[in-house]
């Protein structure tokens, strides 16, 4: 079973509920991407077969690093989809994934959380990487997890074109959701929707 991740364009709200796993409208503040997320697990690509919903953009995951904290009721989950340089050296970007999994050690806001790579075999793509992870609330995301010293001093050199060694490109997509219940969850599978 593959975590994929899927961008979409969606013309209703409402068709999203008819989707497996997790999926929602992105919140304001939202950049690139569609307009809604698709958090699902599946063995082979995801095809949404719901009238007013397209595909915008899809990656299968393949995890390097995740934990999981449990929480109760509706969290908002975010997704960072971004491109290392070609050419990059593999202790370099080792070195960034492993800062890039320490941000939960360091703020606090953030709860469950996968970095991938993007699974280039089963979802040839121009992205590389995928960050995610769930906040009780939209304002630790914008607030703590925005803010931190560790995010500014330590992971946003990867991302700043101004600093020696940045390796990220500039363009990314950084989108967030409103989920009813948890989409990270232990095992790494796509959370499921409760039944009504």
């Amino acid at each position: 079973m593959t975590r994929w991740v899927v961008q979409l364009a969606v013309d209703d709200d409402a068709a999203l509920d008819a989707l497996p796993g997790a999926a929602g409208r992105h919140l304001p503040g939202s950049v690139g991407g569609g307009n809604a997320t698709w958090d699902v697990s599946a063995e082979d690509l995801p095809v949404p077969d719901v009238p007013g919903v397209r595909v915008v953009d899809t990656v299968a995951l393949a995890p390097v690093a995740s934990g999981h904290v449990a929480l109760v009721g509706a969290r908002v989950k975010r997704t960072l989809l971004l491109r290392v340089r070609p050419g990059t050296p593999p202790d370099v970007v080792a070195r960034f994934e492993t800062e890039l999994a320490a941000m939960p050690r360091h703020i606090e806001s953030i709860r469950s959380w996968c970095l991938s790579r993007v699974d280039q075999v089963r979802s040839p793509s121009p992205w590389t990487h995928v960050w995610e992870q769930e906040y009780e609330t939209v304002e630790g995301l914008r607030g703590e997890y925005m803010t931190n010293p560790y995010h500014w001093a330590g992971v946003d050199r990867w991302f700043d074109d101004e600093v020696p060694g940045a390796i990220v490109e500039r363009e990314l997509a950084h989108v967030f959701y409103e989920s009813a219940t948890e989409v990270l969850v232990r095992d790494g599978a796509a959370g499921r929707r409760p039944s009504a």
